[in-house]
């Protein structure tokens, strides 16, 4: 992948309009390069879909393959909609709903973006839990973006959640720039 924006991600960058969450072109690119990492047949899922940004890095990270597919969970009925106006590739699929009731249901995968309360700081277990066996989970927004302000309580919330990942016995896991915790199942 060059360093262009690739077409889908611009596609939903110009759908996201005044969104103020979408992922972070840095991250981005992270998830592109995992994305394209997937093996045969890889499944991808994401949590927290917005308005679509950080799905159209992972499926531009997969693109041209066709073997894999990338479930992406938005809990956010207008958001979901806005995202399934896009040109997705056919090897993606929208669902709207509360990703911690979905989430049982759904399988495992090789690769896992948690982008949502749900599945980072509310069942942080079920999103590990879904994991294959050398499986790769990136978790955003571990840091204030430059210029928020947190709180102390939701600090405290995130510190926990990324006190977890980083010691989880079945993780090794990293703290990226960005606010990024990367980790592989073991």
């Amino acid at each position: 992948m060059s360093s262009t924006t690739p077409p889908l991600v611009t596609a939903a960058l110009d759908r996201a309009g005044d969104f103020a969450h979408s992922c972070d072109p840095a991250v981005g690119r992270l998830l592109a390069a995992l994305a394209a990492h997937v093996p045969q047949d890889g499944r991808v899922l994401e949590l927290g879909t917005g308005v679509g940004v950080g799905l159209a890095w992972l499926a531009s990270g997969l693109l041209p393959r066709t073997d894999a597919t990338v479930t992406t969970v938005e809990s956010d009925a207008e958001r979901a909609a806005r995202t399934a106006t896009g040109d997705w590739p056919p090897f993606v699929r929208l669902l709207t709903g509360d990703a911690l009731e979905l989430l049982p249901g759904l399988g495992t995968f090789d690769l896992v973006f948690a982008d949502a309360v749900a599945g980072k700081q509310v069942g942080l277990d079920l999103t590990i839990a879904a994991l294959n066996p050398r499986g790769m989970l990136v978790v955003d927004d571990m840091l204030p973006a430059p210029g928020a302000v947190w709180d102390d309580e939701f600090t405290a919330r995130q510190d926990a959640v990324r006190r977890r990942l980083l010691t989880h016995e079945r993780l090794v896991a990293v703290e990226l720039p960005h606010g990024v915790v990367l980790a592989t199942a073991r």
